[in-house]
């Protein structure tokens, strides 16, 4: 009976051996049957889909070039969604429907997808999709887009007289060619095509006469070049002189304007100029639930019957392997479900054993790991309301006060009593966009612009724009320019911001007399900013604190120094969101030092 036992052993050894080989060989041998089956599918119809959405796309771009806006286009829709035989429908940016080729009269925004199939505007197009639809617009403008520049009745009218005129003498010329015909513009302009390129001026065939604009084309072209000096004055630039192929030259002996300046006052002014006459930017869904996979050819019965026969031991070597491993997984799976459940109901110790270092053993420590965290969320997340009621309570109660006191006849609405209202509902406001900022730093939804800085003009600018509240302070204010002129690229409106809040900081906690000091340095592949002051400092223990969201070094949390208590948050999630960090010290009785690094630039002026 013992010489038995690893006989048995050896046997089963062997039989899970063959299990396993004849499970793998099953499995390649059908998944091989379903690739060769369906890859022919899968490929055409990822064609197909490619073609119909960017047939669709071009369709509604070119309805949204030639209309100010989406009414009348349900019949477009419907069309295409018959030739596509897919769902289109077309909604405004607030998911407000416009169109739907299912023909509902409303469709709830929480029925569509997610993310739509497109965005359709015709000031800013996908090239992703217009790719093989008559070339990419290099500023993005659909070409069909004309807005003012379209001719009138007359004005078509005439042009096409000269344009039948010009091609009898320009077939003539050429023996009669077949290959030359009048095609339109999209503004209505007919034009001479001869093996598919348009004929420009000095052509034989004596185009040019056909070329001179139109009064309509003239003062729409007046009407751009004057968006564009009005951009490039903006951005104290020199004016051009626009050509009607949006070509340029400088307008002034005063020097040429950066060219990239021009190119981006141009793609800017033909935008203004064209939004009156397209209309505004819409979402597409386009989609087909009930479309179906086709192999495009039928199996052979043989073939049918060796599918059947592999995918039925496939499907018992998988209920076999299933029952066996199945056994071991419950009993964890079941502790692992009970703590979610207790989790679920309100649980905020919720734990499981973790009983080995497999898989399952590392998600119980995940798991763990979650409740962990999650107890951590909720006790912060508390604490944040508490704060958040404790900051609006006090102006509010005052509000409240002040107002109760003048409709009881207590005191008198004189203007003094309204200026303190109006400074605690400022106080409110400053508050909450405080918060606003740092929900959306949180979030991951703060947005920058970055752009080349310099950074002692930045630092001067934030000086200027604090050297009032610093004089009625009493405080100097200084600023130490650098031997070298660091640059860095960085939104200069969220940096003005970020040391903006260390000035005000350091304004509030300096005395009458003492010194505000703003510096920066390059230092290595960094720009280290710096603002020092002689105020009452923070202690050693409290340093950790100073970046927390409503920490002030008073207990009492007093508002006498101004502030909402987010100043210094707001400073750390701007300066990480430029990759950059933020270090604070200070000395009890003698002043602190907060220092910004961000990653810089070379120094001097970047070449443009």
């Amino acid at each position: 009976m013992r010489a038995d036992i690893p006989l048995r052993s050896s046997l089963r050894t062997r039989l899970l051996a063959v299990c396993v080989l004849v499970s793998l060989c099953s499995i390649v041998a059908t998944a091989w049957l379903v690739v060769s089956v369906t890859a022919v599918a899968i490929g055409r119809e990822r064609g197909q889909a490619i073609a119909d959405d960017a047939r669709v796309y071009d369709a509604l771009v070119g309805f949204a070039a030639t209309h100010p806006d989406w009414r009348g286009v349900e019949p477009t829709v419907r069309a295409l969604a018959r030739e596509t035989g897919r769902r289109i429908t077309l909604t405004d940016e607030n998911r407000h429907l416009l169109a739907d080729s299912d023909g509902r009269a409303s469709r709830s925004a929480g029925s569509l997808p997610d993310t739509p199939s497109a965005t359709v505007d015709a000031l800013a197009v996908d090239v992703t999709l217009v790719a093989g639809h008559g070339g990419e617009p290099s500023d993005r403008i659909d070409p069909r887009a004309v807005g003012p520049f379209r001719l009138t009745a007359q004005e078509k009218a005439a042009l096409r007289v000269t344009a039948t005129r010009v091609l009898s003498s320009c077939q003539q010329g050429r023996g009669g060619a077949a290959d030359i015909q009048i095609v339109q513009a999209p503004n209505g302009r007919p034009e001479i095509e001869l093996d598919g390129s348009v004929l420009t001026a000095g052509d034989r065939c004596g185009v040019d006469i056909l070329l001179e604009r139109t009064p309509t084309e003239r003062r729409a072209q007046a009407q751009l070049g004057r968006l564009v000096n009005a951009c490039l004055t903006a951005r104290h630039a020199a004016p051009v002189q626009l050509a009607d192929d949006l070509t340029w030259t400088p307008s002034t002996a005063r020097g040429a304007p950066n060219s990239r300046a021009v190119t981006s006052c141009i793609s800017t002014a033909r935008r203004d100029q064209l939004s009156p006459y397209v209309a505004p930017p819409a979402l597409l869904f386009a989609t087909a639930p009930e479309q179906k996979i086709a192999t495009f050819f039928d199996l052979s019965d043989a073939n049918r019957l060796r599918i059947a026969g592999v995918t039925f031991v496939v499907l018992l070597l998988t209920v076999t392997v299933t029952l066996v491993v199945g056994t071991r997984m419950v009993r964890p799976l079941r502790a692992l479900t009970g703590a979610a459940q207790r989790m679920a109901e309100g649980d905020e110790d919720a734990r499981v054993e973790v009983t080995g270092d497999d898989e399952l053993g590392r998600l119980a420590v995940a798991f763990n790991l979650m409740s962990s965290r999650r107890r951590e969320l909720e006790q912060l997340r508390r604490a944040l309301v508490s704060d958040v009621a404790h900051e609006l309570r006090t102006p509010l109660g005052n509000v409240r006060g002040w107002l109760e006191a003048v409709e009881d006849g207590v005191v008198a609405a004189d203007k003094p009593l309204i200026s303190s209202l109006l400074e605690e509902a400022l106080l409110l406001q400053h508050i909450i966009d405080d918060l606003r900022d740092l929900a959306a730093a949180d979030a991951g939804a703060l947005k920058l612009h970055p752009e080349d800085v310099d950074a002692a003009a930045l630092l001067a600018q934030v000086a200027r724009a604090h050297q009032g509240s610093a004089g009625a302070a009493g405080v100097e204010l200084r600023v130490r320019s650098p031997h070298e002129r660091p640059w860095l690229r960085a939104d200069s409106l969220r940096l003005r911001q970020a040391i903006g809040n260390l000035v005000s900081n350091a304004i509030r906690h300096t005395p009458t007399g003492g010194t505000v000091t703003l510096s920066v340095r390059p230092l290595g592949d960094q720009v280290v900013f710096a603002v020092e002051d002689t105020g009452s400092g923070i202690g050693e223990e409290a340093l950790p604190k100073v970046f927390d969201r409503f920490w002030r070094a008073d207990k009492s949390r007093s508002r006498q120094g101004g502030g909402s208590g987010l100043g210094l948050s707001i400073v750390r999630k701007l300066v990480e969101a430029h990759g950059g960090t933020v270090h604070a010290s200070s000395v009890l009785g003698k002043g602190s030092l907060f220092s910004l690094r961000l990653p810089g630039m070379s120094t001097g002026r970047p070449e443009s």
